[in-house]
């Protein structure tokens, strides 16, 4: 039986891939940094459930530590754990820049440093990285998010090949717009109410936010959560999965321009 490491686990695509993985028969290490809270997960036998924040190098090692003792190796990592800051970038504090990135690029980077010796050990693993189809596309007012979403695209790509010597493999998993807390409490604000120069900007932005992301409509966690596993279980060296997202395949048709052109009407964004 297989083994998975999942970061971030206590809602939404963390969560939902626990769960699947779960119920395909794998031994799953959930993890989260507050696992003291969780009730459910724990009652699952094939589940273990222990802390890890990714800001925190200590317990990234006591949990891997702790699920190599628990089931005896990791076969799989899904770096899942991570947020996004949302608002002006003039806004953005230096505190809540750092953050974002220690968050969605230094721990992850942290996580699979850490998981590195025992793959070379066993001579295989698997580091699957969740990006987001805004990885590769951009939105107004995420621009902290995005940058940590490329720059982690970056990173896998080019980890790729210096691992694949140790047959270790690497994945990206590019998520599109999914029902989960990602505009709740998984998002930081950028605020600043002596920035006015942007208030008819943002005011226009954010109505079309209003209109397009309906939670009804979104696809749920557990599609994503069915992706990981297929990339998981795809013995191929693919590297990138996504959802398969409209604005996604329409970034990759159309030149700079017209992409631009594309985002600004929709936006009411004008560029003079």
């Amino acid at each position: 039986m297989k083994t998975i490491l999942i970061t971030g686990t206590s809602a939404g695509i963390g969560r939902a891939t626990a769960l699947h993985f779960a119920q395909k028969g794998w031994h799953v290490i959930a993890t989260m940094r507050s696992p003291e809270k969780e009730k459910e997960l724990t009652k699952i036998e094939n589940i273990f459930v222990t802390e890890l924040d990714v800001e925190m190098k200590e317990s990234i090692d006591k949990a891997i530590e702790q699920g190599i003792k628990t089931f005896g190796s990791i076969d799989v990592i899904v770096n899942n754990a991570g947020y996004s800051a949302f608002g002006i970038f003039e806004a953005a504090t230096e505190e809540q820049i750092q953050r974002q990135f220690d968050v969605n690029v230094f721990g992850l980077m942290r996580v699979t440093k850490a998981i590195l010796p025992h793959f070379r050990k066993n001579h295989q693993g698997l580091i699957i990285n969740i990006t987001s189809e805004g990885g590769r596309i951009t939105l107004p007012l995420f621009s902290l998010y995005h940058a940590t979403k490329f720059a982690i695209n970056g990173f896998t790509e080019s980890l790729m090949y210096e691992l694949a010597p140790q047959n270790i493999r690497v994945k990206i998993i590019e998520p599109g717009p999914t029902r989960t807390e990602f505009t709740g409490r998984s998002m930081d604000t950028l605020q600043s109410n002596q920035l006015t120069d942007y208030s008819d900007f943002e005011q226009k932005v954010g109505s079309v936010y209003e209109s397009l992301f309906d939670l009804q409509e979104v696809p749920p966690p557990n599609i994503v959560a069915d992706l990981i596993y297929k990339a998981a279980s795809d013995p191929t060296n693919q590297l990138r999965y996504n959802t398969g997202s409209d604005l996604l395949m329409e970034r990759e048709e159309m030149k700079d321009d017209e992409f631009i052109n594309k985002m600004t009407k929709r936006f009411n964004i004008e560029i003079s």
